[in-house]
């Protein structure tokens, strides 16, 4: 007799398959080890680890630089995080409303938002606007445009968090007497956040690294201010090495955050 599918998905793996699992790590681990030594091999063959590209970085006034281009970073991207998730929020209620003149226009913006590359929207306020006698400082140029691309993403995660929502809450809320817009915010939307905050941590961490546009419209961001340092110290390899762990540390702090404010919910 055939097994059932939810069994064969969701049963606990076989012993043979966890020794398999732990084989491939194995191997996995090994072949990534190798190509990190392949690497620093290869730069230390080139030079660029040669003490005289790392000398300027015990240098105060080169961490100050640098954290002047970190909080750029972190202020751009903090704000093209509110106005993702806030525009994303609009755009799924209307998306979700029964109006079609609600409905079809948020539709429509959604489509055109996830269709368009971000950077084609920073040269739109970058070289488009200004010819329309609107000008927009270098961190509406790039915050504006990120924000913009990410809540349409954003619209479409709540969305399907919504839709993730099993049919009866919504049915039991409305027999206790709540009005529509109760039973959304109060019962449907905070149960679809449970569901959906890995992909918004996912949508957090891609707003952050869009910020390196910046460089377009001359932002002071964090790799903006790292190209300032390799041209004038012509230390290629250590300021993005640097630079790297910076940004792995800023992603780390927000999918930390996110585990941290998820555990009430539970």
């Amino acid at each position: 007799m055939s097994r059932p599918l939810e069994e064969i998905l969701f049963a606990s793996p076989s012993p043979k398959a966890l020794a398999l699992t732990r084989t491939a790590s194995v191997i996995a681990a090994m072949v990534l080890i190798l190509l990190a030594a392949g690497t620093v091999f290869r730069f230390h063959s080139a030079g660029q680890l040669d003490a005289r590209f790392w000398e300027f970085f015990a240098w105060p006034t080169t961490w100050a630089f640098l954290g002047q281009g970190l909080l750029g970073t972190l202020a751009s991207a903090a704000m093209a995080a509110v106005i993702a998730l806030t525009l994303g929020l609009l755009l799924l209620l209307g998306r979700l409303a029964r109006l079609r003149l609600l409905r079809w226009p948020s539709i429509a913006v959604i489509e055109f938002l996830r269709s368009t590359p971000t950077l084609l929207l920073i040269y739109v306020c970058f070289l488009a606007l200004p010819q329309a006698g609107i000008k927009l400082s270098t961190y509406w140029m790039l915050t504006l445009p990120v924000g913009l691309s990410a809540a349409a993403v954003v619209a479409e995660v709540y969305r399907a968090g919504v839709l993730a929502v099993p049919r009866g809450q919504t049915d039991a809320a409305r027999s206790l007497g709540l009005t529509d817009t109760q039973v959304f915010f109060h019962v449907v939307f905070l149960q679809a956040l449970r569901y959906i905050v890995p992909a918004l941590v996912a949508q957090l961490v891609i707003v952050v690294k869009d910020t390196t546009f910046g460089y377009i419209v001359t932002y002071g961001e964090l790799l903006q201010n790292a190209k300032v340092l390799i041209a004038n110290y012509h230390s290629l390899v250590p300021v993005y090495l640097v630079v790297a762990l910076l940004y792995c540390l800023v992603n780390y702090a927000i999918s930390w955050a996110s585990q941290r404010l998820g555990r009430p919910m539970h």
